[in-house]
């Protein structure tokens, strides 16, 4: 078993905090920590970078903090992002998040698609805007996405078991990446 840690960096590109996506990428950590032990784990939470994000208009201008999250993002090994679907689309802020990143740095990076939205309506978004946007830096995004809408959730809280069975899924796609054996059902 590959036993050297693996950088994990969630992007969560809602603009509310607490919020379903939050609650959405919090529970496909938790079931990748229950997995793995060899993780470090970097938030970036675009609720509490707004700021910073709206004031920074290129690379250079970026504030300390900022300049932290962009480079944790660049120096992954695995990414996990997830937007709430606003018109259709992330967030413009989520987005403008990696307009700073560099183009280049993503590549080959394997990285987990999530999206929450207000109905089963929106779930395109994920293979419609997210994959185009993550195949621009030439990063491997997984095949399986993650969408829940609101009925999934308790408050912010994931709650749907079929969705823990998704999560499950995508696991497993991120356990063949890195090839670690996928643990059996007990």
């Amino acid at each position: 078993m590959n036993t050297s840690v693996i950088r994990v960096v969630v992007v969560s590109g809602s603009l509310r905090a607490p919020s379903r996506t939050h609650g959405l990428l919090q529970a496909l950590v938790e079931k990748l920590q229950a997995r793995l032990s060899n993780l470090d784990v970097h938030w970036v939470r675009i609720a509490e970078l707004c700021s910073a994000l709206s004031g920074s208009l290129e690379r250079d201008t970026a504030s300390a903090d900022l300049q932290l999250h962009l480079q944790a993002i660049e120096q992954t090994d695995l990414l996990l992002v997830g937007s709430p679907v606003y018109r259709a689309s992330y967030t413009g802020l989520f987005k403008h998040l990696f307009d700073l990143v560099d183009h280049q740095s993503l590549r080959g990076v394997p990285v987990v698609l999530a999206a929450t939205g207000g109905s089963e309506r929106h779930a395109l978004m994920i293979d419609h805007q997210l994959r185009p946007l993550f195949a621009f830096f030439q990063a491997h995004t997984l095949p399986y996405g993650l969408y829940a809408s609101v009925e999934a959730f308790d408050q912010h809280h994931l709650v749907e078991p079929a969705q823990f069975e998704r999560i499950e899924r995508v696991l497993d796609t991120v356990s063949a990446f890195f090839q670690i054996p996928v643990a059996s059902a007990a």
